[in-house]
């Protein structure tokens, strides 16, 4: 186990403290005070924005010490300042420093949510919902009145250019290989299994989701398409703050949450809780037909699943402030789930000439138990030097998941009969795993304009998956299934430094970076015997430009290499052994994918709104897609999925994403991405080639309604997607909302219902050389939620128009 301490930066805007001294480079020196304009206190860590006068270009900031005061030191010239702070209006200053005027007291500056709007100089996108930037995408979720009572996977399949199908699994701009990280890394929250976990996080503890489509030498290498990063909620007001909610829903979905902050001088403490029951039906059918020897027989499965149960995800951690310049947090948390999940499958099997020869019924009761326990330490330090900074890193992570299940099968019985079945199994599955991650970041201005950066990070994973499948003989004993029981081990160390250089040149700026990634995973299945060892290195360079062409228009061309690794289902032989005339299965031997990413964007701001668009290209080797095949074992058609490497696969794309307020009490955002896929491929003598033009759409309107209703309408549309041996059909979807304030803005209530039309359904097509499927199925029928939040010292966050800033500085949101 290797300790790794080292070096670099959180991404982009991170809000630096503005020096007290005088820099003999800038003798010159703007200050003043924010404060409260109803209580006079001074605002803490409120953000300060020097923009040149003649373009509004970002000169740069700093934020206000604990009893809000600022003082930046800036360079002869004029200058706009503009002061904010969440939830409070922006104020705008001219102000000129010259040789007669060496220092600008801007006095007491009071900020107040209710103040009349100013015109403004630098607009960037409506922070009640969306902050956009060249590369990445900040959706502020809480204020989405549909993602009220939703859990993680609902909100993220909300977000634009991210879909979360029927099994729960993650794609970004049409590609699955995208990495999902808490807070800037992996975390215990997201589980081994990530697309249960998504289920069982709520998202009333998500502050924002962050969505990085080309990501630079800083980021993890691995997700092709790009980094999908969740922030939970933490704060750090003075004094005791928070906020409860409670959520009520049909079909059956109840839940309680809070957030509580407590800071004081060099202490903030935070703690978060959600508890969550639900009972979730879904419902759907596949036909099937299999062409063998000349002759064609078909079978139609028609499914019924319920899962449910509860869970509690706990989180509790604490800020020290060590000095101005030191932070040390302190970090747990604890997510427990017990479900029971049921599934009923009815087979209906016919003869070549479609006569019905058997008529079958299937049960499964599965109880589904899983415990997550995560420990982090990080330290940040800033130096004397604007923007010179270090932070280290250390998580550990602990998680452990059984699901016990017993199947029943046998004749479907009448209408007044009983089931008897004549198969009974038992399937057992205990996974484990380890994992720790060590971390350090630094980044050094050597100039007013450039930036060298560079970091280490190291993570030991360890993973074991017992799966035992057992049958009943007639003599009453079960005995193991041979073929579907193992048991899997895998490790997985990486290790990985990297570096970045940035500058900027009057209106051009650019950063390069490289990182390097080794690779060393070893897995082994222990009854076999069987081992395999991969053990790579990669490098994997990034570049990204932007120009400013003036009046809020800019234009980035970036690149990126990226890798995809099989990830543990992916490598893992055994899996669910539900249906067993479906079986998705693991690959040992898979290779990981590699990713040239190309993209070029365009963002135009003005008061009233924004457009960003963007034209991408990314080109992939040893394409891993699962392949279909039938086969016999005991006597019934069993259809295959394995993960294979086929060849490379080209993606071509190009998305819109506009933004705009049509007066104060009506806002619309929307988003379109039209691209086309093309994947090349064989399997044994199978032509795996595809060539797909598809798209997704949404449109989300926002009222205020006689000035006490908000009312919310969001649109999906996705086409049709075709992909080597499968066809996805077009679904579309209608989400409402609406809300209160209530009891003096303190408390909020809101109604929604998901899926209005309850058309959200998985629809498609799966075909072979011998066989062909037809399928639907619904994951969750229409869901209406009840929720009330209270807010205990905090203010609302106003719905009306809040712009300008990053948006999202945010705490642990490094990668």
């Amino acid at each position: 186990m290797r300790l790794l301490i080292s070096i670099f930066l959180l991404l982009g805007a991170v809000t630096l403290k503005a020096e007290n001294s005088p820099s003999p480079a800038k003798p010159f020196t703007i200050k003043g005070k924010l404060v409260d304009a109803e209580t006079g206190k001074g605002l803490e860590y409120a953000s300060v924005s020097i923009l040149a006068a003649v373009d509004s270009a970002l000169v740069t900031g700093g934020v206000t010490d604990m009893n809000g005061v600022f003082s930046i030191e800036v360079a002869k010239g004029k200058y706009i300042v503009k002061t904010e702070f969440i939830s409070y209006k922006a104020k705008y200053f001219r102000a000129e420093v010259n040789s007669d005027n060496k220092v600008v007291d801007l006095g007491n500056i009071t900020l107040s949510p209710d103040t009349e709007t100013l015109k403004e100089v630098v607009v960037t996108a409506q922070k009640s919902q969306m902050v956009m930037e060249l590369d990445k995408r900040v959706f502020n979720v809480g204020q989405d009145l549909s993602n009220i009572g939703a859990n993680a996977a609902d909100i993220l399949d909300n977000v634009p250019s991210v879909n979360v199908d029927i099994d729960g699994n993650v794609s970004l701009r049409g590609s699955s290989n995208v990495k999902i990280l808490v807070n800037g890394k992996p975390s215990g929250l997201i589980g081994i299994s990530s697309t249960d976990a998504l289920r069982q996080l709520q998202g009333n503890l998500i502050e924002r989701i962050e969505v990085v489509t080309n990501p630079s030498a800083r980021y993890q290498a691995e997700g092709n398409a790009g980094i999908i990063n969740i922030i939970l909620k933490k704060d750090s007001n003075e004094g005791v703050n928070g906020s409860f909610t409670a959520n009520l829903g049909y079909p059956a979905n109840y839940g309680l949450s809070f957030n509580v902050n407590y800071r004081k001088k060099w202490l903030n403490m935070f703690a978060n809780y959600g508890t969550n029951y639900r009972n979730s039906p879904g419902s759907g059918y596949s036909n099937q037909e299999f062409y063998n020897d000349g002759y064609t027989t078909s079978r139609r499965t028609d499914r019924d699943r319920t899962r449910g149960g509860i869970s509690h995800n706990f989180r509790v951690g604490s800020d020290f402030y060590l000095s101005e310049k030191s932070i040390l947090t302190l970090s747990g948390l604890y997510r427990i789930s017990d479900e029971d999940n049921e599934t009923e499958l009815i087979y209906r099997n016919y003869d070549r000439n479609r006569m019905l020869i058997a008529d079958s019924l299937r049960t499964d009761d599965e109880a589904e138990d899983e415990e997550n326990m995560e420990y982090a330490l990080n330290f940040t330090h800033d130096f004397a030097k604007e923007g010179h900074k270090l932070t280290a890193d250390v998580q550990y992570r602990e998680s452990d998941e059984v699901e016990d299940s017993e199947q029943k099968q046998g004749a479907r019985p009448g209408a007044n009969e009983n089931f008897t079945p004549n198969l009974f199994q038992q399937s057992l599955n205990e996974e484990s795993e380890k994992n720790l991650l060590l971390q350090t970041d630094y980044v050094y201005p050597f100039s007013k304009q450039g930036k060298i950066e560079a970091g280490l990070r190291g993570n030991l994973r360890r993973i074991d998956n017992n799966y035992i499948v057992e049958e009943r003989n007639n003599e009453g004993v079960f005995e193991q299934l041979p073929g579907f029981s193992n048991n899997f081990k895998y490790e997985e160390n990486i290790y990985a430094a990297y570096a970045i250089y940035g500058n900027k040149w009057s209106d051009f700026s650019f950063q390069l970076g490289l990182r390097s990634e080794l690779t060393d995973i070893t897995t082994e299945l222990v009854t076999t015997g069987e081992k395999t060892d991969k053990n790579y290195i990669g490098f994997f360079p990034s570049a990204h430009v932007t120009y400013e062409l003036g009046n809020e228009n800019s234009v980035q061309a970036s690149y990126s290499r990226r890798l995809d690794r099989p990830n543990f289902w992916n490598l893992n032989p055994f899996s669910n052994y539900t249906d067993p005339r479906s079986i998705r299965a693991g690959n040992p031997d898979l290779n990981p994918e590699y990713t040239n990413s190309f993209e070029l964007g365009y963002l135009k701001n003005w008061n009233a709104g924004s457009v960003f668009s963007s034209v991408y290209y990314r080109h992939t080797t040893d394409v891993i897609d699962r392949i279909r095949y039938q086969d016999v074992v005991n006597g019934d058609t069993v259809l295959f999925a394995i993960p294979q490497n086929l060849s490379y696969r080209d993606s071509y794309g190009v998305e819109f994403t506009v933004s705009q307020d049509i007066g104060e009490w009506w806002k619309l955002n929307g988003n379109v991405n039209f691209y086309r896929q093309m994947t090349e491929g064989q399997y044994g003598e199978q032509d795996l080639s595809s060539d797909t033009y598809t798209m997704s759409a949404r449109v989300t309107s926002k009222m205020t309604l006689f000035n006490a209703f908000d009312y919310q309408l969001s649109g999906r549309y996705s086409a049709p997607q075709t992909s080597p041996q499968s066809k996805r059909k077009a679904f579309y979807t209608i989400d409402m909302g609406l809300s209160k304030e209530i009891l003096d803005k303190k408390g909020t209530i809101t109604l929604n219902v998901r899926d209005i039309l309850n058309s959200r359904k998985w629809r498609g097509e799966t075909f072979g050389n011998n066989f062909y499927e037809e399928s639907e199925f619904q994951w969750r029928a229409r869901q209406i939620l009840l929720s009330f939040t209270y807010r205990l010292n905090q203010r609302n966050k106003p719905n009306r128009e809040e712009r300008g800033g990053d948006g999202y500085g945010g705490d642990d949101a490094d990668f």
